[in-house]
């Protein structure tokens, strides 16, 4: 009955192979693709042993970004709702510490946490501790150690109790994550499901060369061609981001922008506009291409080479999930080949091409660049606005320290 509710129809590679194992106590170690279903692979077990022996604290996952931290509590109170599951996401920004202090001090089952948070309330929380955690698991664990939680990680790992079973997963076992796994892994069983190289069967992979002056004329008829797919446009940098984003909206397209610039609550909207269907197209850095939860994505377009193929492998993974079919347009110009090649060597597989119409795409110049000139022009305009702030702040300041000295000299001056 839940399971169907969630919409599983059966388990994943991953849930296959990690469920019966961790029911039996074991450590482990989870290398699997984004998109395989490793969550319900790690919170299945974690909720039969809550069951058998509820407490507080009983468990803590440390996540690499607050979307996925909130991700995973949704799919823990989905497969605990039953049994009353309490969970709690400590991350930054959502609320302050004091708050986070109150909902800590209720002793929630399974706790949700970025580790800078957690070591900070670990150090600085009166009356907070982990060292009766039954569980601890370390999610994205690549990219924990890419985005420097080292010390974090080493302050939580001293905080919890060496009588504790520990789950580790992550997309590629690196240098970092081995040293990871041999410090806080006890004889752990070791599951991959795939080739950290490979990609699923269910996606089909495609490339179309372009010379580059045509590159944006290119992606926006492969938008116009495909556009009854939900996709999401990956681009390589916040101000390509911005950039495509204006250029599909002026030329009337549905599109929400995602980036590490945007805030949070920014960053929420844009995904709540695509996943409920309010807009098909998402223009995304690669901050959008790990972990988070983007279901039914038909198409993934990429409109750069990725410069590694762990990349590549995050970026595609947003589309052909849990068994579904999905499809990958990599976008290359002169400049790219010798990526693309490097890459298909490391994929073991040669990217079919996209069949475009050569006369289309040229067809499209002068729209497009009419837009690009909007795009600069609406670019430039908010970097204005953005100084002006800034300058506006500053001046703001300086008038504060300026009323602040003359009333230090009144002061002297009546002494």
């Amino acid at each position: 009955m839940l399971s169907k509710k969630l919409g599983y129809k059966q388990p994943t590679p991953i849930q296959q192979q990690c469920i019966p194992p961790a029911l039996e106590g074991k450590d482990i170690i989870g290398l699997a693709p984004t998109g395989s279903g490793k969550t319900a692979a790690f919170a299945i077990p974690i909720l039969q042993k809550l069951w058998d022996a509820p407490q507080g604290l009983f468990a803590c996952v440390l996540s690499p970004t607050h979307e996925l931290a909130h991700q995973i509590a949704t799919q823990f109170e989905a497969l605990g709702a039953g049994m009353g599951v309490r969970c709690a996401v400590i991350v930054s920004g959502d609320m302050d510490r004091v708050a986070q202090a109150v909902v800590l001090a209720k002793r929630p089952h399974i706790l949700i946490a970025t580790p800078g948070r957690i070591a900070d309330h670990l150090r600085n929380t009166k009356g907070f501790s982990l060292h009766a955690l039954k569980f601890l698991v370390l999610d994205e664990a690549d990219r924990l150690l890419d985005l420097d939680f080292g010390t974090h990680l080493d302050d939580v790992l001293k905080a919890v109790p060496k009588q504790r079973t520990t789950y580790l997963f992550s997309a590629t076992m690196t240098t970092k994550v081995s040293k990871l796994q041999r410090a806080s892994l006890t004889s752990p069983v070791c599951i991959e499901t795939s080739s950290s190289h490979h990609t699923v069967p269910t996606l089909l992979q495609y490339s179309v060369l372009y010379p580059l002056i045509h590159k944006e004329a290119l992606l926006v008829y492969l938008v116009n061609s495909l556009l009854s797919n939900s996709m999401i446009v990956f681009v390589r940098t916040v101000h390509d981001a911005q950039r495509i984003s204006i250029i599909l909206r002026t030329l009337s397209f549905n599109v929400v922008p995602l980036h590490g610039d945007l805030t949070r609550s920014q960053r929420m909207g844009a995904l709540a506009k695509f996943r409920s269907g309010d807009t098909k197209i998402l223009v995304a850095t690669d901050v959008a291409s790990r972990g988070l939860d983007i279901p039914l994505v038909d198409l993934v377009i990429n409109f750069d080479v990725p410069g590694h193929s762990k990349d590549y492998i995050h970026r595609v993974g947003r589309t052909a999930r849990a068994g579904r079919a999905g499809k990958a347009i990599m976008m290359v110009t002169q400049y790219d080949v010798e990526l693309l090649q490097r890459l298909e060597c490391l994929l073991e597989k040669k990217l079919e091409e996209w069949p475009t119409d050569k006369e289309d795409v040229l067809a499209m110049h002068p729209t497009v660049d009419e837009a690009g000139r909007v795009a600069a022009n609406e670019l430039r305009e908010a970097g204005k606005q953005q100084k002006s702030r800034k300058r506006k702040r500053q001046a703001g300041e300086t008038d504060d320290q300026g009323i602040e000295e003359v009333s230090l000299l009144r002061g002297a001056r009546r002494h």
